[in-house]
């Protein structure tokens, strides 16, 4: 919902509330409508979820040049081999040192633009062990994509030359399960975390009619539909796609064993 689309209902932090009926009633004036299993389908996965990938850096001082620009798949295999050592408590730290932090002080040209939730518990460049200037991140609760998220992800492409970008949700996610209380029990969400909830709906609406944890699915609906809609974001995004220049794949974090799947 763009900010000039925003409903009077979502006012002030100090008056507003966020009822079942405001937010259906919200939804309608600002047409979002309930998105159908079938936009749900996983796609564009470069590499399949649970493959090995070997290492593809070269260790702690790796040059900055040796990192930007490089295709967006060898650039997935970077996160996911950075990952495999985070879970196995065997983490590089690479690029974190003085030479690194002069490095990059003059400009930045990062691996992989990430956009994910901004759970404390899920910072992205410790998850995938990586170091200063290697990943562009846009945090936001729920991982949603709103224009100041594609925005920030057009000028990681367009300008930095980003060729990964990475849709990053997690299970217990805050964010989805108020989504789902203000939607199946009338909760009340104040001020400005009403905002939040908007762009889940679609995703916790979808996962109601499917079988197991309602709040657990709409976590991964929720990961498939923003990776969906970045990937198809015009100008820039959708065009960096169709040339074959931009991946975008969706993923989640496992909150106990630190793992990252890929699942768009």
């Amino acid at each position: 919902m763009k900010p000039s689309e925003t409903s009077p209902r979502l006012g002030t932090a100090t008056r507003t509330t966020l009822t079942r009926r405001r937010l259906l009633n919200t939804l309608a004036v600002s047409g979002v409508a309930v998105v159908g299993g079938g936009a749900l389908a996983a796609s564009h996965d470069p590499i399949p979820a649970g493959a090995a990938v070997p290492y593809a850096g070269g260790g702690p001082d790796e040059s900055e040049e040796t990192l930007s620009g490089i295709n967006p798949t060898r650039a997935l295999r970077q996160l996911l081999s950075g990952n495999k050592r985070y879970v196995a408590a065997q983490m590089l730290h690479p690029r974190q040192g003085v030479q690194r932090r002069a490095q990059v002080a003059p400009s930045q040209k990062p691996l992989a633009a990430i956009l994910s939730c901004a759970d404390s518990r899920v910072p992205p460049e410790i998850v995938f062990d990586q170091g200063l200037g290697d990943l562009f991140v846009i945090r936001v609760a729920g991982n949603t994509a709103d224009d100041v998220a594609l925005g920030s992800l057009e000028y990681a492409v367009d300008h930095l030359g980003v060729r990964l970008v990475m849709v990053l949700g997690h299970e217990r996610c805050g964010a989805v399960q108020a989504t789902h209380d203000v939607l199946t029990k009338g909760e009340h969400l104040p001020g400005h975390i009403a905002a939040l909830v908007i762009p889940i709906v679609p995703a916790v609406q979808a996962a109601q009619t499917m079988s197991g944890d309602v709040v657990d699915n709409a976590v991964t609906a929720n990961v498939r539909m923003v990776t969906a809609h970045v990937r198809t974001t015009a100008p820039i995004l959708s065009s960096h796609v169709q040339k074959g220049a931009l991946k975008v794949v969706g993923a989640r974090y496992n909150l106990e064993s630190g793992a990252v799947t890929l699942i768009a």
